[in-house]
Protein backbone atom coordinates (compact mmCIF):
# COMPACT_ATOMS: atom_id res chain seq x y z
CA UNK A 1 0.00 0.00 0.00
CA UNK A 2 2.84 2.41 0.83
CA UNK A 3 4.42 1.69 -2.55
CA UNK A 4 1.18 2.68 -4.32
CA UNK A 5 1.01 5.95 -2.35
CA UNK A 6 4.62 6.69 -3.22
CA UNK A 7 4.01 5.93 -6.89
CA UNK A 8 0.91 8.13 -7.00
CA UNK A 9 2.75 10.95 -5.20
CA UNK A 10 5.70 10.81 -7.59
CA UNK A 11 3.39 10.74 -10.59
CA UNK A 12 1.36 13.73 -9.40
CA UNK A 13 4.45 15.73 -8.47
CA UNK A 14 5.92 15.02 -11.91
CA UNK A 15 2.74 16.22 -13.59
CA UNK A 16 2.51 19.31 -11.38
CA UNK A 17 6.15 20.34 -11.78
CA UNK A 18 6.03 19.64 -15.52
CA UNK A 19 3.18 22.11 -15.89
CA UNK A 20 5.02 24.81 -13.97
CA UNK A 21 8.29 24.60 -15.89
CA UNK A 22 6.71 24.13 -19.32
CA UNK A 23 7.83 26.57 -21.99
CA UNK A 24 11.60 26.42 -21.81
CA UNK A 25 13.64 29.40 -22.87
CA UNK A 26 14.92 29.41 -26.44
CA UNK A 27 18.20 30.80 -27.74
CA UNK A 28 17.58 32.04 -31.30
CA UNK A 29 20.78 31.87 -33.40
CA UNK A 30 20.17 34.90 -35.58
CA UNK A 31 20.17 34.14 -39.31
CA UNK A 32 22.71 31.42 -39.01
CA UNK A 33 21.66 28.24 -37.30
CA UNK A 34 24.90 27.34 -35.56
CA UNK A 35 27.22 29.20 -37.94
CA UNK A 36 28.41 32.78 -37.76
CA UNK A 37 26.11 35.18 -39.56
CA UNK A 38 26.80 36.44 -43.05
CA UNK A 39 26.76 40.16 -42.31
CA UNK A 40 25.95 41.07 -45.90
CA UNK A 41 22.50 39.47 -46.18
CA UNK A 42 18.91 40.23 -45.30
CA UNK A 43 17.89 38.50 -42.07
CA UNK A 44 14.17 39.22 -42.51
CA UNK A 45 13.35 35.81 -44.04
CA UNK A 46 15.13 34.10 -41.14
CA UNK A 47 12.78 35.67 -38.59
CA UNK A 48 9.61 34.99 -40.58
CA UNK A 49 7.40 32.60 -38.65
CA UNK A 50 9.57 32.57 -35.53
CA UNK A 51 7.99 33.26 -32.16
CA UNK A 52 10.05 35.18 -29.63
CA UNK A 53 8.95 35.05 -25.99
CA UNK A 54 9.97 36.76 -22.76
CA UNK A 55 12.91 34.79 -21.36
CA UNK A 56 14.26 33.80 -24.79
CA UNK A 57 17.45 35.36 -26.13
CA UNK A 58 18.99 36.28 -29.46
CA UNK A 59 22.48 35.05 -30.25
CA UNK A 60 24.35 37.17 -32.76
CA UNK A 61 27.57 35.63 -34.13
CA UNK A 62 29.66 37.18 -36.88
CA UNK A 63 33.21 36.93 -38.19
CA UNK A 64 33.97 40.54 -39.03
CA UNK A 65 35.70 42.26 -36.08
CA UNK A 66 34.44 45.65 -37.24
CA UNK A 67 30.78 44.57 -37.33
CA UNK A 68 28.50 46.17 -34.74
CA UNK A 69 24.88 45.36 -33.97
CA UNK A 70 22.79 48.23 -32.66
CA UNK A 71 19.40 48.33 -31.03
CA UNK A 72 17.23 51.21 -32.12
CA UNK A 73 14.55 52.95 -30.07
CA UNK A 74 11.79 53.32 -32.62
CA UNK A 75 10.20 51.95 -35.75
CA UNK A 76 11.07 55.21 -37.53
CA UNK A 77 14.79 54.81 -36.75
CA UNK A 78 14.57 51.19 -37.84
CA UNK A 79 12.96 51.86 -41.23
CA UNK A 80 15.17 54.86 -42.03
CA UNK A 81 18.33 53.17 -40.67
CA UNK A 82 18.95 56.16 -38.43
CA UNK A 83 21.91 54.78 -36.47
CA UNK A 84 22.87 58.04 -34.77
CA UNK A 85 21.33 57.34 -31.35
CA UNK A 86 21.18 53.59 -30.61
CA UNK A 87 19.87 52.49 -27.22
CA UNK A 88 22.30 49.52 -27.16
CA UNK A 89 25.44 48.59 -29.07
CA UNK A 90 26.78 45.04 -29.33
CA UNK A 91 30.42 45.05 -30.39
CA UNK A 92 31.72 41.54 -29.65
CA UNK A 93 31.79 38.85 -32.32
CA UNK A 94 29.34 36.85 -30.16
CA UNK A 95 26.50 38.63 -28.38
CA UNK A 96 23.64 37.01 -26.51
CA UNK A 97 20.78 39.45 -25.99
CA UNK A 98 18.12 38.49 -23.43
CA UNK A 99 14.50 39.27 -24.28
CA UNK A 100 13.28 40.34 -20.86
CA UNK A 101 9.98 42.08 -21.55
CA UNK A 102 7.13 42.18 -24.04
CA UNK A 103 7.19 44.56 -26.96
CA UNK A 104 8.96 45.17 -30.24
CA UNK A 105 12.71 45.57 -30.33
CA UNK A 106 14.61 46.81 -33.37
CA UNK A 107 18.11 45.52 -34.22
CA UNK A 108 20.28 46.56 -37.16
CA UNK A 109 23.81 46.46 -38.47
CA UNK A 110 25.86 49.40 -37.27
CA UNK A 111 26.73 50.02 -40.93
CA UNK A 112 24.26 52.31 -42.71
CA UNK A 113 24.77 50.55 -46.07
CA UNK A 114 24.25 47.08 -44.59
CA UNK A 115 21.17 48.26 -42.72
CA UNK A 116 19.71 49.74 -45.91
CA UNK A 117 20.44 46.43 -47.70
CA UNK A 118 18.28 44.58 -45.16
CA UNK A 119 20.64 43.64 -42.37
CA UNK A 120 18.11 44.56 -39.69
CA UNK A 121 15.65 42.67 -37.57
CA UNK A 122 12.45 43.65 -35.76
CA UNK A 123 11.70 41.28 -32.87
CA UNK A 124 8.17 41.10 -31.48
CA UNK A 125 8.58 39.67 -27.97
CA UNK A 126 5.46 37.95 -26.71
CA UNK A 127 4.58 36.89 -23.17
CA UNK A 128 6.10 33.62 -21.93
CA UNK A 129 2.66 32.05 -21.50
CA UNK A 130 -0.33 33.33 -23.37
CA UNK A 131 -3.01 34.31 -20.85
CA UNK A 132 -6.22 32.32 -20.72
CA UNK A 133 -9.56 34.04 -21.20
CA UNK A 134 -10.66 35.73 -17.99
CA UNK A 135 -8.73 35.98 -14.76
CA UNK A 136 -6.55 33.01 -13.88
CA UNK A 137 -4.59 32.20 -10.73
CA UNK A 138 -0.83 32.48 -10.71
CA UNK A 139 1.38 29.44 -11.21
CA UNK A 140 2.27 29.44 -7.51
CA UNK A 141 -1.42 29.42 -6.53
CA UNK A 142 -2.11 26.60 -8.99
CA UNK A 143 0.85 24.62 -7.64
CA UNK A 144 -0.28 25.09 -4.03
CA UNK A 145 -3.80 23.99 -4.92
CA UNK A 146 -2.59 20.89 -6.76
CA UNK A 147 -0.24 19.93 -3.96
CA UNK A 148 -3.04 20.33 -1.41
CA UNK A 149 -5.34 18.11 -3.49
CA UNK A 150 -2.54 15.58 -3.89
CA UNK A 151 -1.95 15.30 -0.17
CA UNK A 152 -5.69 15.14 0.60
CA UNK A 153 -6.07 12.41 -1.99
CA UNK A 154 -3.16 10.46 -0.50
CA UNK A 155 -4.70 10.69 2.93
CA UNK A 156 -7.83 8.90 1.70
CA UNK A 157 -5.99 6.18 -0.29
Amino acid sequence: MAAVKLLVTLFLLTVVSGGVVAGAQVVHHVASGDRASDTSTDVGPWSSGRIFRVGDSLLFKYFSPQEIIVELASMEEYYSCDLTNPINMYTDSVNQVPLQKEGIRYFASGSYDKCKNGLKLPVHVRPRDLPAAGPSPSSATQLNGLLTLTFIGLYFI
